[in-house]
């Protein structure tokens, strides 16, 4: 009963998340820890600004839905507006997501690899999730800048900035790429520790 009531109330404390889906960086010492702490301080920041938008985005939906078909007041905003509230709540909660590895990812191969292997198959998959998403970041924000420049809107009546949703992608694609770094980083780092104290 007592061990319950201690992890309930290490859920709580954690967010409800379970103790291997942690971030496991912002205890580490040195300035890859704190930077860690506090991209992991913006990624919980960011986080509870997704979790607004989702309920936004329903509220936004069973709203036009009502003012539709019961009031029949046309809406020429209201798609429009949940497709940026997703798209902001999807790229912006990437980085959080990506701080507890919870991405979804194929595990047949770690049940077979020994440990070691399996550390460097790791390290290769972030590093290639890291030059991706390099790369998209840069697309976004160029993106971004294209669309501020000229001015560009979408093509419904409403006409808004498509630089509201280029801008969300590029900062939650920056976000995540920050956090790919920090990642790698500390495989290296850890290797390096791990063959100083085999030396």
């Amino acid at each position: 009963m007592r061990k319950n009531a201690q992890t309930r109330r290490e859920s709580s404390v954690s967010g409800g998340l379970p103790s291997d889906l942690q971030p496991q960086l912002v205890n580490a010492p040195g300035m890859l820890g704190a930077l860690a702490r506090v991209l992991s301080g913006i990624h919980a920041f960011v986080m509870r600004l997704s979790m607004l938008a989702l309920i936004a985005a329903c509220i936004v939906l069973a709203t036009s839905v009502f003012l539709r078909y019961f009031l029949k007041v046309p809406t020429d905003w209201q798609d429009e507006v949940s497709v940026f509230l997703l798209v902001g709540a999807t790229f912006l909660s990437a980085g959080f997501v990506q701080e507890r590895r919870g991405h979804i990812g194929i595990e047949a191969l770690a049940s077979v690899l020994p440990p070691s292997i399996n550390k460097l198959r790791e390290y290769f998959c972030d590093l290639g999730s890291f030059a991706f998403c390099l790369f998209f970041t840069w697309k976004s924000w160029t993106l971004c800048y294209e669309a501020w420049d000229e001015g560009q809107t979408t093509s419904s009546s409403w006409a808004p900035s498509l630089v509201i949703p280029y801008g969300l992608m590029s900062a939650g694609m920056t976000l995540l790429t920050l956090q790919l770094l920090i990642q790698c980083a500390a495989i290296l780092m850890s290797a390096r520790v791990q063959s100083g104290e085999t030396k």
